[in-house]
């Protein structure tokens, strides 16, 4: 999903050092090879945002107002899994009949198994995907759908091959280096539950930056006066706590209203944290909703309002700058938490508040 229409998928990238001046001319020399040269490996490169085979990139069609809007292509040949276990089985029962056997060992059922992929390879159609991107030509944050770690991977390398620039993913470590130039990679583990000692719990900045939101959210009204304006956070279900160690590592709460449920009061007080939660920030009239990782800061399904009676340049810059806006918001909330977090006479503090509202808090039966 690209950023131009529905709702938005993404990962922020701080790009070391900004876009070189001659970027269009970079991307067009590392535009995607035509399909003709696609064979057995895969292919890829960039195109730009219109679709994926329009390898022509200009300073026209790779921008839309000011704004660089491009995709990484891969194209690849894939074989249908039901056609491919199609085939085996064929192969197989053949083989197995001119043997006089009732089976195949592995190895043969393997060795069968390639050579049909290699036989219908070949006359399978081309199977196009891509990673769309976009980011302001004189910024130095780009946005991407890179989402899994193989597109995360993918991107990466790409982005450094093609610019010879550096996208680096903004996680909770990596932003509080730029944001407050603290490194928190080796900040001591501490427990949210007064029934739970800071060793049994997981470490991670951004796990207990989550399960802090939360709190604020709930404890401190949720609100945040910040040079882009006054924003109210709230947390929503789904949720999903983590914990390392006895029992169940992972629990998912969604029916109904996890954030009021018992289960969500047992899982705070067993030393669980909130590893993800639908986040839902309000600036005046403008809303924003997202589902959020806590430990990647990947945002899945961001909602982002339409704004009626615009062209298109212009709809999208809104959507471009709603989406700025959002994560401004969102990473002025962790500043404020790093500024508690790593300071120990204000975090002792804030455990003895947060312990009183875990154990406090109402639930619905």
């Amino acid at each position: 999903m690209g950023f131009d229409t529905g709702s938005i998928s993404f990962r922020a990238f701080y790009l070391q050092p900004d876009l070189p001046r001659d970027h269009i001319d970079q991307f067009s020399q590392d535009a995607a090879p035509s399909l003709d040269a696609l064979g057995r490996d895969s292919i890829s490169g960039w195109v730009t945002g219109r679709h994926l085979l329009d390898r022509h990139i200009t300073d026209e069609n790779a921008t839309l107002g000011s704004y660089l809007r491009l995709t990484l292509m891969k194209a690849e040949r894939k074989v249908p899994a039901p056609l491919l276990h199609a085939h085996c089985v064929m192969e197989e029962l053949a083989a197995a009949e001119a043997q006089g056997v009732p089976y195949l060992k592995r190895e043969e059922r393997s060795r069968i198994r390639g050579d049909v992929t290699a036989r219908l390879l070949p006359d399978m159609p081309p199977h196009l995907s891509g990673i769309p991107m976009a980011c302001r030509r004189n910024g130095d944050v780009m946005f991407s759908a890179a989402l899994s770690e193989n597109q995360l991977d993918a991107f990466v390398i790409a982005i450094k091959r093609t610019l010879d620039i550096d996208a680096i993913p903004v996680t909770p470590e990596t932003a509080a280096l730029r944001r407050k130039h603290k490194s928190v990679t080796d900040v001591a583990p501490t427990s949210f539950s007064p029934e739970c000692a800071d060793t049994e719990v997981n470490a991670g900045i951004g796990l207990d930056f989550m399960t802090w939101l939360w709190f604020f959210s709930e404890a401190r009204r949720g609100l945040l006066e910040t040079a882009e304006g006054s924003f109210e956070v709230q947390l929503e279900g789904p949720l999903t706590f983590v914990m390392e160690g006895h029992g169940a590592h992972e629990a998912r709460l969604r029916k109904g209203e996890p954030l009021l449920s018992g289960e969500a009061k047992t899982a705070l007080l067993s030393g669980k944290k909130l590893n993800r939660a639908r986040v839902h920030l309000v600036r005046d009239k403008q809303e924003w909703t997202a589902d959020v990782d806590a430990e990647s800061f990947v945002f899945r399904g961001l909602t982002v309002e339409r704004e009626q009676g615009l062209d298109r340049i212009s709809a999208f810059e809104s959507r471009m700058r709603s989406i700025h806006a959002f994560l401004a918001g969102f990473l002025s909330l962790f500043d404020l938490f790093l500024d508690e977090r790593l300071d120990a006479t204000r975090w002792s503090e804030a455990r003895q508040e947060i312990h009183k509202w875990v154990t406090s808090r109402d639930v619905q039966r």
